[in-house]
């Protein structure tokens, strides 16, 4: 689901993917969850996560030993990692698996923890590195090793224990789905703040992350094929910006639908599918 699970609005002031702020905004993420799902969390961040204060505090449970926690973010690339990399037996690299499960002959993976100096950082700390071919996307941001091999490497760090390399990167790469969610907050206005008041913008995105989460539960419960999948520009035109007419009749208020409209049915089984909802508990 693409609920709005966190909105924090900065001052202009403020700096950006800070250790602090990461703590703050995940904090406030797991006070939403029931207390028996807090044991037990994977917190999974792109490489401005990768700070050793936040990771330290993933580490220590938030403060809580009876906490398991476990993090997945991107790692930094720095001289020390390229060195390392380049030592790297061909042998040693296996293949990288697709969303099947099944052995991907262009990427592979391999982990270097033992070959990094990791002095100061968390206990537990490894380093999973996956390369691919490099996508036109990418080509002009290539650093000089990726250039020599014709691959693309991408590391990540995790304090995850006995999992076998492709279930980690698999893991991690379900993070990709948060960016559909910015994508989405940005349809939704989440760039269009109407004022220069901070309590007024604040109001606004308050307002937002309700709209997400009626979205989100809209589109699990009601409607069916690409309506439950699409983005929001698309449920607009297909199921809300609808012709209808209310009329009155017999002490009762009916919503009539053109039956020529192509989007009229979507509404009718959205509809449908609510009212056969059973009570809530």
């Amino acid at each position: 689901m693409d609920e709005h699970l966190v909105c924090r609005l900065r001052p202009g002031s403020a700096g950006a993917n800070t250790a602090s702020g990461h703590i703050e905004v995940s904090t406030e993420a797991i006070r939403q969850l029931p207390t028996r799902r807090r044991r037990k969390v994977l917190f999974r961040a792109d490489g401005a996560g990768a700070t050793e204060e936040y990771l330290q505090s993933i580490t220590d449970g938030g403060g809580n030993k009876a906490n398991t926690w476990q993090y997945s973010v991107g790692w930094t690339r720095d001289e020390d990692f390229w060195n390392n990399l380049a030592k790297v037996p061909e042998k040693t690299w296996p293949p990288a698996l697709d969303a099947k499960g099944t052995p991907r002959e262009d990427a592979a993976l391999v982990e270097i923890t033992d070959m990094l100096d990791l002095e100061g950082r968390p206990e537990g700390l490894r380093i999973i590195v996956c390369r691919e071919p490099v996508h036109p996307k990418y080509a002009h941001d290539l650093k000089p090793y990726e250039v020599a091999t014709g691959f693309r490497y991408q590391a990540i760090a995790t304090n995850t224990a006995g999992r076998q390399l492709q279930w980690l990167d698999a893991c991690h790469r379900v993070h990709a789905h948060v960016e559909s969610g910015i994508r989405r907050s940005k349809a939704l206005t989440l760039t269009r703040l109407p004022s220069r008041k901070f309590a007024l913008n604040q109001a606004w995105c308050t307002l937002l992350a309700i709209a997400m989460d009626l979205l989100a539960r809209l589109q699990l419960l009601a409607p069916d094929g690409r309506l439950a999948r699409t983005e929001p520009a698309t449920l607009r035109t297909d199921l809300f910006d609808i012709l209808a007419k209310l009329t009155h009749h017999a002490r009762r208020r009916e919503l009539k639908f053109d039956p020529a409209w192509p989007a009229s049915h979507n509404a009718v089984t959205a509809w449908d599918r609510v009212q056969a909802l059973p009570e809530p508990g």
